[in-house]
């Protein structure tokens, strides 16, 4: 039978777990900026000698803030969608008009990117208005007439219900610095008011990033908290809304505008993945909770290639399929002839999907608590995998919320840990977790990072556990030279002595999409990657380069002194205990392996290793002691010497 794999390798799809897919959907997000384009917006702000110091209008730090994060979610949300929208804008433009339109269906409003999956078009097109001045002055022009901000949310009302009608998560995203826009007009708030109930009726969630004016505070009571306000999706896969307002960001102030702007965005712009949905938290028997489970930590790869067709008007993707035959008679096999099978034993054991399904079955899917034990039991070696976030929902019990705040706060307080064990969804493997309570953290601007709540840290089992190498007993170091190192240690601490994956972007994925977007966009070819992982070592040798020579000089010190005390006696690697030198109470000093296997290696016992296929085991002392005593060539690399040995049994 043809089937579609799509180019995966035919070893996985054994080893795919099968999941329930109506417990289980990926998430889609779409997210639409829209951005006011007025005097006060477009006025850049007075130049001052500060470092930092705002040189963008806020109507251009917003663009390129949309410019950075498309960029991102190419590389991050390949499959999300993204637009921009401008109003107050002297031209109108919306999805199958032109500029010259006489009637357009939403004056003032500019639909300056549709929401889509951003294209190299979209993105070359929003690179162009933000670096290219002139452009930006020939398309970003204000209006001097009144703008309706019913009409501005009725059009992106009209965006979402044509482009992303099906999406779970569907974000609103305005920037503005007029807190009021439609001072002493109540039948204009009213409007606007109803049409922001619309959107949220749709399902899409409204952010306001709100830009203050040089001396003015931005006041939300005037108008927006009538506009934006926090309200569940609908839709129980939707990722629940981030709690508390954005922090205003401010031009003027030696802060840049820009960067205010991309660490709010940022902070909002990532849609949170449901893992699981609805999920019975059993805390005793019969008392049960609803949870949802959230991918918070996700390893980012460079998206697969495929294969394109180009003979034809415009490239296009090459299917896969793969067709199952007979190794005797080379028929094709129909997928009611094919059982899957497992080895055992030297034999194939054919099962049922009925059979397999019943082994893989451990029961509904639940998250029960089996016990408690203190925080400082958790071995920092005991994570399998990513842990999840649970955060509580009122979908199947009223009253979740509580109980799990009340469930968060005592483990928080009494430091302990709940083990549970969990099935994720139907035909998942049972997990041994610990249930780990989290605080709620905020960054320096007092925006909420992660919400509090519970981590499922998935635990090994005993079968997961592999036996501990033998290790050498280490000679333990002096208190001075510890001393020293940890001052050294103390210099090089990361601010507030943490690590923030959100500064370290990985390399070689942004060098794959750097690569890709210059290519896709004709642009010059980057000739090295923008590493911030690579160490500032002038700042490490400003920091602790003095120290780092000190403990030298300590350690050089120490081990003489550590020689002067131990001359003539050797440590036994496994004891620690020692053993006297030849001449001192009679004991040997014990061999490495090199002399002790050259001393017993002979033509005989190299042949034997040669006919069991083993010379590449022989250490290179080894292979060197034998091969000079065939008067061959001992220089090289291992492989090459053991080259040599087995060319030397193969020809004699």
């Amino acid at each position: 039978m043809a089937e579609e794999n799509k180019w995966r390798p035919p070893a996985d799809e054994d080893e795919e777990e099968e999941v329930d897919e109506a417990a289980y959907k990926t998430i889609k997000d779409a997210v639409l900026f829209v951005i006011e384009v007025s005097p006060s917006m477009m006025t850049a702000p007075t130049p001052t000698d500060a470092k930092k110091a705002d040189t963008d209008s806020p109507t251009s730090a917003a663009l390129k803030c949309a410019y950075a994060l498309m960029q991102q979610r190419i590389i991050s949300n390949p499959n999300d969608m993204m637009g921009v929208l401008l109003y107050g804008t002297e031209k109108s433009k919306f999805t199958g008009e032109d500029e010259s339109s006489d009637n357009p269906a939403y004056p003032h409003c500019y639909l300056l990117t549709d929401l889509d999956i951003p294209a190299a078009e979209d993105v070359k097109a929003l690179k162009t208005l933000v670096e290219d001045e002139d452009e930006f002055k020939r398309t970003v022009i204000p209006t001097k007439e009144k703008v309706s901000m019913a009409n501005v949310l009725f059009c992106a009302n009209q965006i979402f219900t044509t482009k992303a009608p099906n999406f779970s998560s569907r974000r609103l995203f305005i920037v503005t610095n007029d807190d009021d826009p439609h001072a002493n007009e109540k039948s204009a708030k009213s409007s606007a008011a109803v049409r922001a109930k619309d959107l949220y009726d749709l399902g899409v969630l409204i952010e306001l990033f709100p830009i203050t004016k040089p001396g003015q505070e931005f006041d939300r009571r005037k108008f927006y908290d009538d506009i934006v306000y926090n309200q569940l999706s609908t839709d129980p896969e939707a990722p629940a809304p981030i709690s508390g307002a954005t922090k205003a960001s401010s031009t003027g102030d030696g802060l840049s505008l820009l960067a205010s702007l991309l660490s709010n965005i940022n902070s909002r712009a990532v849609s949170k993945r449901a893992l699981f949905s609805n999920l019975p938290l059993e805390i005793g028997p019969n008392f049960k909770i609803s949870v949802k489970g959230y991918i918070i930590f996700k390893r980012q790869e460079a998206k697969r290639s495929c294969y394109v067709w180009l003979n034809g008007e415009k490239a296009q993707i090459a299917t896969g399929v793969t067709t199952k035959m007979a190794e005797d008679t080379a028929r094709t096999i129909q997928p009611v002839e094919i059982k899957k099978a497992y080895k055992f034993g030297g034999e194939q054991i054919p099962f049922t999907p009925e059979e397999i399904s019943s082994l893989r079955n451990f029961g509904e899917p639940v998250i029960r608590i089996i016990g408690f034990k203190p925080m400082s039991m958790l071995p920092i070696w005991a994570n399998l995998r990513p842990a999840t976030f649970i955060y509580p929902s009122e979908e199947d019990y009223v009253g979740s919320t509580r109980v799990f705040a009340a469930l968060h706060q005592k483990l928080l307080s009494s430091e302990k840990i709940g083990i549970v064990w969990y099935i994720a969804r139907t035909n998942a493997a049972p997990v041994i977790a610990a249930m780990y309570p989290g605080a709620e953290q905020r960054d320096d601007k007092d925006i909420q990072t992660t919400p509090p709540g519970l981590w499922l840290i998935p635990l090994p089992f005993a079968d997961d556990i592999r036996s501990i190498p033998e290790t050498p007993t280490l000679i333990r170091a002096p208190e001075e030279l510890t001393d020293r190192m940890r001052t050294i240690v103390q210099q090089l601490q990361l601010p507030k002595a943490r690590y923030d994956p959100s500064k370290y972007p990985n390399p070689a994925l942004q060098w794959h999409y750097r690569v890709l977007q210059a290519m896709a966009l004709d642009e010059e070819l980057p000739e090295k990657p923008d590493d911030k992982t690579v160490p500032k070592y002038k700042q490490i040798d400003k920091r602790a380069g003095e120290y780092a020579l000190e403990w030298g000089r300590e350690l050089h010190e120490q081990h003489h002194l550590w020689e002067k005390e131990n001359r003539g006696r050797a440590i036994s690697a496994g004891t620690g205990v020692k053993r006297a030198a030849d001449g001192e109470g009679g004991a040997v000093a014990k061999k490495s392996k090199a002399d002790a296997d050259a001393d017993g290696i002979d033509d005989a016992g190299m042949k034997k290793a040669f006919e069991k296929n083993t010379v590449g085991k022989m250490t290179v002392a080894v292979l060197r002691e034998w091969l000079g005593s065939k008067e061959m060539d001992t220089k090289g690399k291992k492989a090459e010497l053991v080259e040599r040995v087995e060319a030397w049994f193969e020809n004699k």
